[in-house]
This record gives structure tokens, C-alpha cells and sequence, in this order.
């Protein structure tokens, strides 16, 4: 018992030696990740961009850091500082709680609001701040936001407002609930005055804000791994009494589901908020007059490709080695931000969409993606749209009306897809409203096939002021295969089909149906793809050129008539 007893006091003795060895760590030098536990430096947690450096998990970055992240050193001007809600429900203890976060924190409220440039360009700015009760919106959160809002609309301006929210404010109840709708309708008025707004989720987004201001953006931003719901997990395991799956209600979970348009690193918020600003000025047009039509790009109606039969043209246009749209984005539009979703149920990777530049306009593209190599295919479901694609690409037309920017939708699809699920989502709704739309949409709409344009699937991207096919292209109201096989009750007899559904570029010109057809190499691959794309770039901003001179209703009327005579 006596040497247990001197062993132990010569294990205390050591332990008390180290301790008194061991460096001192002072207060705020270092901090613990609370997602991988490591020990790091608040220094470089700091510098890089409050990111574990061990892990990449996310901190909370207090709303003035945030600022210094986004906006241009010395660019921010504060509005509405020192707003005051009172108790509204007489809560007990909330008058100090507030006074004391305010003391704590040096914030007035849990929302900031003002005025700042992001290289270069100015935005009205709100940046939430979790460490003030959650960042739960209360009256003072509310009438902050709205007021800037209301006068961002005053000043023509676009919004960017950061969230982080709890949500609603409990200790303000009904009056923390009037807040939504307050938000709601100042934004409403900001986007019939056709300006940009633009939301960035972060950790976490839930309850009311993400029911109000959240998840109304033109373009909603959202950061890794973020949890954005509007109940909670806890509630609603809670309620349904089951576990929730991993990553439930985290950012990459909204953005399949076609909620969020993108997922942006910290590091890369700056440079793409100024890139999605850029895009949303308004383009002076330079160089698109330039444009004069090549004989070597648009064949005439009298030319005829060499004696080939309409098989022939739609194996190349099945061709596996054939470009698809993303390689035309690729080179005519290198400044590209792919927007996701439909914001009803899911983002179709079928239909790739978003917003780029040409010739310094802005334009939306919408592009029906086949895939490349089989494991992209199968994801892209061969470019077979869903309801939820055509919804996505819909959305994305009615912002490029808001925003006076033309649209191009390039064409590839053996047609829409038939399966169960589509049907259940509303495959024909979806293309009818589509098309429904497209007929009076106030802005430029362009279309090119440039492989198969199958039936209604395809038609839903082409009720458009101009319809331009490749010169192996084809178009037409189902695959020969389904045309011989409900016609002559046999499929076997496509090649002969083909020859009668008149579905090639050149004879759908001379039937009206489509205004140009492109020359071709052939085959068109990757490698000789650019030098028709060189040439093809000129022609489409010579078209948005002509056709943004034309008033809304000249511009409707028109392509209302395209589509009376036929």
C-alpha cells in the first residue's frame, strides 16, 4: 500500500513539474474547432477568411469581418443605426437582454444595414449577425431591412442581404411575425422596379427569415454545408418521431432540390457577387453591329449538302462524339455562372442555365445537356428534360424579362422524359406553361438545335423570335423509330421514316420552321468545334442586337405571327 501510495505522489510531482513547464496559452490566442476538436490560432482562423485551416468547417464571422470580406476597403456606409422596437409584449428581462448584447457586441441590432461598393460597383448591403439573439428577426430587424430595401428601390440599386437567422423573434410574437410580411413586400416592389436582389445563406438559415427575405433572391447564394430549413431537425424529429438522413437541410441537400442556385466558398463571395453585379448592368451593345452574315457560316435556301439522306443527318446527329451544349458554353461563354434549380423540387442536370455576357451584353442561357461519356449521360438522363428542368429554365426566362436580358436556349434532346416520376410532377403542364410564356415574354429569345430536337421536349426551349438549326441537325414531332412504329406498326423502318417526316435543317427551312441553318464540318467534334463557334458568336449578338431595338409589343407580336402562319 505504501510504495501505491509514494508511486502516485511521484506521478503528481512529475505532472506539477510539466504544468509548471508548459507555456502559458493566452486568452484569445487560440480557439477549438467544434467540428474536427483540433486547437487553431484565431490569427489564421482570421486571415483565412474564419475557415478551419485544419478542416475547412465553417465559423460564424461576426457582420462587420463580413463587410471587410465583400466590400471595398472604406466603401461602407451605415444606415439606420440606433433603431429601437421597445418590449412590444412587456416580455419579462428582454429590455436587458438587449441592453446587455448591445454592450456586448457593439451592435445596435442583429442585422446591419447600408451602402457599399464591391469592386467598384455599389449595392445596398445587409449582413445578419448570430450573436444577437440568434440573429432572430424582431421589429428592428424587420423595419432595418425594409428601409433599405425601400430606399435601394429609391436609389435604383440592387441588394445583397446576408443571412443567418434562428428566425422569428419569440419575445416580439406577433409583431416579430408581421416582419415577413413587411420584408416580403418591399421586396416585391424593389423587383417590379427590375432590379437585382440577391441572397448568401449561411449558417443557419431557418424559421421565418428563411419563410420571408431568405429565400426570395433573383439569385440565392448559399455557403457550404450550411443548415437552411424552415423548421429546425430537433423540431421536426421531434414531430415526425423518426431520425433525420445526413444532410438533411444542409446546403448541398437545397441544392438538389432545386432551392439554391449555387453554393459559394467564403474565399470566392467577393469576386462572384461582383461577376453576377457586372452581369446585371446594363450592357451598351458594343460591337454587335459589327456582325455581317458568312456565306461560310449560314447556308442559303437554295444550297443543298451533298446528296445525303435524312438517316444520314440523324446519326450524325445522334453521333456520340458530337459536341454537346456545354461545349458551346465553353467557348462562347466564358464568364458563365451556372444558376441551379426550380425552386419547386429538385435542379434537372438535363438543363444546364444561368447568366453570361456577349459582346458586353448580358444574356441568359439555357442549354439541354445529353452528357459526355456514359457516367455523365446517365446523370443527365441523355438529355431528356423533367418538368423540374423545364421549370428551372422558365424561371429563368421570366428573370431575363425582368432584367431586359435576351435569352438563347440551345437545343439537344431526343425529347422529353416519360417516366413515372415526370408524369407525377406534371411532365405536360410543365411544357405547356413553357410554351404558354415564351409566346408573350418581353425580351429577345433565340433558339438553335444543334443535334436532336425531338417533339415537345424540344419545342418547349424553341417558341422563339428565330429557330436556327446545325446543318446535320434535326427536328421534328418524335424519332422516326416512334413514327414508324405508330404509323406502320413497325420500328425497323425508321430509315425510311426519316425520309418521310421531313426532319432535316434544310427541309425544315423550306417549310418555314426554322430562319437559318449553320454549315458544319463533318463530322463536328470537340476539336473542330471552335472555329464555327468563332463565327456563330458574331451572328447570335447580331440578332439580339436587331431584335432589342424592337418594342415589347413589336417584339411579341412578331413572334406571335412566326408562329399564326404555320
Amino acid at each position: 500500500m505504501r510504495l501505491k501510495q509514494m508511486f502516485k505522489k511521484t506521478i503528481r510531482e512529475r505532472e506539477h513539474v510539466e504544468m509548471q513547464a508548459r507555456p502559458e496559452v493566452p486568452d484569445g490566442l487560440m480557439k477549438k474547432c467544434n467540428a474536427c476538436k483540433a486547437a487553431v490560432f484565431v490569427e489564421d482562423v482570421k486571415k483565412n477568411y474564419y475557415i478551419c485551416p485544419k478542416c475547412r468547417n465553417y465559423f460564424r464571422v461576426h457582420a462587420y469581418r463580413r463587410l471587410e470580406m465583400i466590400a471595398d476597403e472604406g466603401s461602407f456606409e451605415e444606415w439606420d443605426r440606433g433603431l429601437d422596437s421597445g418590449n412590444p409584449l412587456h416580455y419579462k428581462g428582454y429590455d436587458q437582454k438587449v441592453a446587455l448584447l448591445r454592450e456586448k457586441t457593439g451592435l445596435d441590432e442583429a442585422v446591419i444595414t447600408g451602402k457599399a461598393l464591391i469592386q467598384g460597383m455599389p449595392a445596398v448591403i445587409g449582413v445578419c449577425d448570430g450573436r444577437f439573439i440568434m440573429a432572430s428577426m424582431g421589429e428592428v430587424v424587420g423595419e432595418k431591412i425594409t428601409r433599405a430595401v425601400e430606399r435601394a428601390t429609391r436609389e435604383k440599386l440592387p441588394v445583397i442581404l446576408y443571412a443567418c437567422s434562428g428566425g422569428a423573434r419569440m419575445q416580439e410574437g406577433i409583431v416579430s411575425l408581421m416582419q415577413m410580411a413587411k420584408t416580403s413586400a418591399a421586396l416585391k416592389r424593389h423587383s417590379d422596379a427590375g432590379l437585382l436582389y440577391v441572397t448568401v445563406l449561411t449558417n443557419p438559415t431557418t424559421g421565418g427569415v428563411t419563410a420571408s427575405f431568405g429565400m426570395l433572391g433573383d439569385v440565392i447564394l448559399a455557403e457550404p454545408n450550411a443548415l437552411i430549413g424552415f423548421a429546425g431537425p430537433r423540431v421536426i424529429e421531434q414531430t415526425i418521431g423518426q431520425k433525420l438522413p445526413e444532410g438533411f437541410q444542409r446546403s448541398e441537400f437545397l441544392l438538389e432540390h432545386g432551392f439554391v442556385d449555387a453554393i459559394v466558398e467564403r474565399e470566392d463571395q467577393k469576386e462572384v457577387l461582383a461577376h453576377i453585379l457586372q452581369l446585371h448592368l446594363q450592357g451598351d451593345g458594343a460591337g454587335q453591329d459589327e456582325a455581317v452574315r458568312e456565306d461560310e457560316l449560314f447556308l442559303h435556301r437554295e444550297t443543298q449538302t451533298c446528296e445525303m439522306e435524312a438517316w444520314d443527318h440523324v446519326q450524325l446527329a445522334r453521333a456520340k462524339d458530337r459536341p454537346t451544349g456545354k461545349d458551346y458554353l465553353r467557348l462562347l461563354f466564358p464568364d458563365f455562372i451556372e444558376l441551379h434549380g426550380d425552386r419547386y423540387f429538385r435542379d434537372d442536370p438535363a438543363v444546364i442555365g444561368g447568366i453570361a455576357s456577349l459582346h458586353g451584353q448580358p444574356v441568359t442561357v439555357l442549354v439541354q445537356e445529353k452528357g459526355e461519356g456514359t457516367k455523365d449521360s446517365i446523370r443527365r438522363n441523355f438529355g431528356m428534360v423533367s418538368p423540374d428542368g423545364y421549370r428551372k429554365s422558365l424561371r429563368l426566362m421570366k428573370q431575363a424579362e425582368k432584367f431586359g436580358r435576351p435569352v438563347l436556349c440551345i437545343v439537344d434532346t431526343p425529347g422529353a422524359f416519360c417516366g413515372l416520376e415526370a408524369e407525377e410532377r406534371g411532365q405536360g403542364e410543365a411544357i405547356a406553361r413553357n410554351l404558354y410564356e415564351m409566346s408573350a415574354l418581353r425580351t429577345p429569345l433565340l433558339s438553335i438545335v444543334i443535334g436532336e430536337g425531338g417533339s415537345g421536349g424540344a419545342l418547349a426551349f424553341a417558341l422563339t423570335d428565330e429557330v436556327w438549326m446545325l446543318e446535320h441537325a434535326v427536328y421534328s414531332i418524335l424519332s422516326p423509330e416512334g413514327f414508324a412504329s405508330i404509323l406502320w406498326k413497325d420500328s425497323s423502318r425508321a430509315k425510311e421514316a426519316a425520309g418521310v417526316m421531313k426532319m432535316t435543317a434544310q427541309d425544315l427551312k423550306k417549310l418555314g420552321i426554322v430562319e437559318e441553318v449553320i454549315a458544319e464540318d463533318r463530322p463536328l467534334n470537340r476539336e473542330n468545334l471552335q472555329e464555327l463557334t468563332e463565327k456563330l458568336e458574331s451572328q447570335i449578338a447580331a440578332f439580339f442586337s436587331r431584335y432589342s431595338a424592337l418594342s415589347s409589343e413589336e417584339l411579341t407580336e412578331k413572334r406571335y405571327q412566326r408562329f399564326r402562319k404555320l
